[in-house]
């Protein structure tokens, strides 16, 4: 086994026992095709199930597959429309199962989260009757205090690449901690118990996934 994956291995047994510490429901993919193999046991055929900003997801297959199975989805990349993005985003609210991954995963098995408009951290607060969070091993820190850094100073940044907006981190790369209008880091969700227990299905994959 090469080190990397040696060392995400291992790191993964303490933070599965600490997640289900919390009453999360939790396990441990080497690869993104078991990853998406976990990711479709979890989902009975026919259930609906929307996503919101999932990079992760996307990147081990699990949309792609649900688009061609035997599920219901709430696809806002195929909308036309502002307006019918905006819908499927409430929709998404309604719906069994609701894909996210994690901007960032303490050790000590917190969930961190931010968002521009509010609508995935509202998501996973309440809404959906399940959560499945796709977190690739590289979103893994030590503390809490370093997940949320990481979250504004390294997933925030990098993602707001993908908009080209106007924001001091699209242009610098660099958390300018601002208030602009297209900021993407208005709401900061820290998800530190799964409550009721095992609603949230937190998949970690063994390779270097998202933002």
């Amino acid at each position: 086994m090469e080190p990397v994956s040696l060392f995400y291995e291992k790191r993964a047994q303490l933070l599965l026992k600490n997640l289900r510490a919390r009453h999360f429901d939790a396990c441990y993919c080497p690869d993104r095709a078991s990853a998406l193999a976990a990711a479709l046991r979890l989902i009975p055929q026919e259930s609906l199930v929307g996503w919101g900003g999932a990079r992760s997801a996307d990147q081990i297959g699990l949309q792609q597959a649900l688009r061609d199975g035997p599920w219901r989805v709430i696809d806002r990349e195929s909308m036309q429309t502002d307006a019918e993005r905006e819908q499927a985003a409430h929709d998404c609210l309604s719906a069994d199962f609701f894909l996210t991954g994690a901007n960032a995963v303490s050790l000590t098995g917190e969930l961190v989260n931010i968002d521009g408009k509010g609508n995935r951290v509202a998501a996973i607060v309440f809404g959906p009757r399940e959560i499945i969070v796709i977190a690739g091993m590289n979103k893994v820190v030590d503390t809490l205090d370093e997940a949320v850094r990481r979250a504004r100073t390294i997933a925030a940044p990098k993602n707001e690449q993908r908009f080209l907006g106007k924001t001091p981190c699209a242009q610098t790369g660099c958390c300018a901690d601002c208030h602009g209008e297209e900021c993407i880091c208005n709401q900061i969700l820290i998800t530190r118990n799964c409550r009721p227990a095992g609603r949230i299905h937190v998949i970690l994959v063994g390779e270097e996934l998202g933002f």
